[in-house]
């Protein structure tokens, strides 16, 4: 697979599948800038693997802009964005809402994603197409009753991939999502051995990479890739809403 010559913008760009997947790129021939609010580790990543970094709060659609200026400025252009950045909220309804917790879940998970497809879209649409990968989840997929609002701010990026699909594919521009189960990343950390003491499977980054290359390179649209542990990666199956009756 190579990428040669293609420009890529990924945010949450400093650590687990950002980073893995900036990696792979980066082998692959391509031109990589993450963007992530950690600086430190994002200065780190880009010292290890070659790509550059720029410090970007996605929930901050002024950021996500600058972001992309950032990126066609070094590198004359944008073919690949990768919106990664997310948070587990640690937030429930009712006696569990936080009121902060929620504003900062729904500003990474969904208005990241919202602020960065709005920032990439000119930039790639100048480069004649490319392809836009925003990370949902499986918990985007079906009901997820130990973290609600996460499930609630995936359910929505998976909307507006759906939605937003069909529309840019006349422009050659391809929108999907990626919707990985208990990846080995940061984001588990809290609930690992839970996981583990449940016997639930652990799918390695390396696999979930393996998907979102490959989706790069696809030519569908609006499409919602699964990976879980032990099937082979796939768009998610939606039936049809029921039709109307006389």
């Amino acid at each position: 697979m190579s990428f040669e010559g293609k420009v890529a913008l990924i945010t949450g760009g400093a650590n687990g599948l950002g980073r893995a997947t900036a990696e792979r790129l980066v082998e692959a021939g391509a031109k990589v800038v993450l963007a992530d609010i950690e600086a430190d580790a994002g200065n780190r990543a880009a010292d290890e693997i070659g790509p550059e970094f720029i410090p970007t709060d996605v929930s901050d659609p002024d950021a996500s802009v600058a972001a992309v200026a950032y990126t066609v400025g070094k590198f004359g252009g944008l073919d690949l964005a990768f919106l990664n950045a997310g948070v587990t909220t640690g937030c429930g309804v009712g006696e569990f809402f936080d009121l902060e917790k929620y504003r900062r879940a729904m500003g990474v998970n969904l208005d990241g994603v919202v602020f960065g497809v709005n920032a990439v879209l000119p930039a790639i649409r100048a480069r004649g197409g490319g392809s836009i990968i925003a990370t949902a989840s499986l918990a985007g997929l079906t009901g997820t009753p130990p973290d609600p609002i996460y499930a609630a701010n995936k359910h929505a990026v998976v909307g507006l991939v759906r939605s937003l699909g069909p529309v840019y594919e006349l422009e050659g521009i391809r929108v999907n999502a990626i919707c990985p189960g208990y990846s080995d990343t940061r984001i588990i950390e809290d609930f690992r051995d839970d996981l583990i003491g449940e016997g639930l499977p652990i799918i390695p980054v390396s696999e979930v990479v393996d998907a979102i290359t490959a989706l790069f390179e696809s030519p569908e649209a609006g499409q919602c890739v699964f990976v879980q542990a032990g099937r082979e990666a796939q768009p998610f199956g939606f039936r049809n809403i029921p039709g109307p009756r006389a």
